[in-house]
C-alpha cells in the first residue's frame, strides 16, 4: 500500500467515524440543525376548557349598576388548554405544561429572542403537548365577585384582592439573569438582549382571588384523566402543582416534572401516594448568587432535595437534575427559554422515555 493510498483510507475512516458519531448523537438528542427547519407536521390542534363551576350572581341593588338580575349564573375557575398532537402522538404520553407566576402558557412557546420553544420542540419529538393557562390568568376564568362587591358598595375597599404584578427589575434578579438589574452573569444562558420581550409576557396575577384548593390543581388532575394519562409539568409558582394535582386524583397522572420551585412540605401519607409516580425535578445555575431578592433559590433547591430523598426512601422513582452538577452552567430560572433550551428539552424527553414511557402508556 502506497503512502497516498494509506492517507486516503485513513481520511475515509475518520469521515465514516464522524458520520456515525454524528448520527448516534443526533438520534439520542432528537432533531437538530436542518431537521428543525423542516415544516412542522401535526395531526390535530385545538383548544378547550377544563373544569369550571357555576355561581349565581347577586341581584342588582336598587339603582345600581354592574350586577345581574336575580337567578343569573356565571362560570368561574375554568382552565383554558390549547394543544397540538403530532402524527405519531398516540405512541407517547401527552405532556401538560403549566406556567409560573405573572406569566401565561406563552412561557413554553417561541423564546423571547425568537427561537423554538419547548411546545414546538416536544411536538417535533412526537409528543402531544397541552398548554394550560392557570385559573385566574390569561384566557382562563376566575370569580370577580369580590371586586364587583366593592364596586357596588356591598363590601369595603379593604376586601379588594391583591393583584400581583412583578416589575422588570424584580424579574431580572428573581429569574437569575444576573446578580443585579442590568448586569448579566458572564456565563448566563438567558438571552438578556431580548429581556424586554420577556417583560411583555408578564401579566397581572390574580391568584389571591382563588379558593382553596387552587382550582388549577383540580383541573390539572381532571385533564390528566380526560387525556387517558398525562405527564404534568409545572414551573416556578406552578412547580409543585403536578404533585398537588396527583394528591387530588392520581388516576391519570403518569409522571411529575417540576422545574425550579420550592417543594411543599408533604406528610408521610402524601409521600406514599406521590412515590407511586415517577418524579423529575430540574434546577439551573446561580441559585445562591443573587442577593436581596424575594426568592431564595438555594433554600428552594434544598427543600426539593429533601423531597427527592423522601420519595426514594418510600421506594419511589425520583431524580434531581441539578444542571451545574451535570456540567451544564449558566442556566437561569427561565431555562425553557435559555439558549440551550433544546438540550435541556432532550434531557427531559430522555427521562420521560426511561421513567414513564418504558412503564407503558396505560
Amino acid at each position: 500500500m502506497t503512502e497516498s493510498t494509506f492517507m486516503r483510507l485513513s481520511a475515509l475512516s475518520i469521515a465514516i467515524g464522524l458520520v456515525i458519531a454524528t448520527t448516534v448523537s443526533g438520534s439520542a438528542q432528537g432533531p437538530r440543525g436542518k431537521d428543525l427547519e423542516k415544516p412542522l407536521v401535526i395531526a390535530k390542534q385545538g383548544s378547550f376548557f377544563v373544569g369550571g363551576e357555576k355561581k349565581a350572581l347577586p341581584a342588582l341593588p336598587p339603582g345600581g349598576r354592574g350586577g345581574a338580575p336575580a337567578g343569573g349564573e356565571i362560570t368561574i375557575n375554568q382552565m383554558y388548554v390549547q394543544y397540538q398532537v403530532p402524527p405519531n402522538g398516540d405512541r407517547h404520553v401527552p405532556v401538560v405544561m403549566v406556567h409560573g407566576c405573572c406569566l401565561s402558557s406563552k412561557t413554553w412557546e417561541t423564546t423571547p429572542d425568537g427561537r423554538m420553544g419547548w411546545d414546538e420542540y416536544f411536538v417535533r419529538r412526537d409528543r402531544p403537548v397541552y398548554l394550560a393557562d392557570q385559573v385566574s390568568r390569561a384566557r382562563s376564568g376566575f370569580d370577580a365577585s369580590a371586586i364587583n362587591a366593592v364596586k357596588t358598595g356591598a363590601a369595603p375597599a379593604s376586601q379588594l384582592p391583591t393583584v400581583l404584578q412583578a416589575s422588570n427589575q424584580i424579574a431580572w434578579t428573581v429569574f437569575r439573569f444576573g446578580p443585579e438589574y442590568g448586569k448579566p452573569f458572564p456565563d448566563g444562558q438567558f438571552p438578556v438582549e431580548a429581556a424586554d420581550e420577556l417583560y411583555k409576557q408578564m401579566i397581572p396575577d390574580f391568584n389571591s382571588i382563588l379558593p382553596t384548593p387552587n382550582p388549577s390543581w383540580t383541573n390539572m388532575a381532571a385533564l390528566a384523566v380526560q387525556l387517558n394519562g398525562a405527564i404534568l409539568m409545572g414551573h416556578s409558582e406552578s412547580g409543585f402543582f403536578p404533585q398537588q394535582a396527583a394528591l387530588i386524583d392520581p388516576k391519570g397522572v403518569r409522571g411529575l416534572i417540576s422545574i425550579e420551585m420550592p417543594c411543599a412540605d408533604v406528610n408521610a401519607e402524601q409521600i406514599g401516594k406521590l412515590a407511586k409516580i415517577p418524579n423529575l425535578i430540574m434546577f439551573g445555575d446561580h441559585l445562591g448568587d443573587v442577593k436581596g431578592g424575594p426568592a431564595n433559590w438555594a433554600d428552594s433547591f434544598a427543600t426539593c432535595e429533601r423531597y427527592v430523598e423522601k420519595i426514594k426512601a418510600a421506594g419511589g422513582d425520583a431524580e434531581m437534575m441539578y444542571l451545574p452538577k451535570l456540567g451544564i452552567r449558566g442556566n437561569s430560572h427561565m431555562l425553557m427559554q435559555d439558549r440551550n433550551n433544546l438540550q435541556l428539552a432532550d434531557m427531559v424527553i430522555a427521562w420521560i422515555d426511561k421513567h414513564v414511557e418504558a412503564k407503558g402508556k396505560h
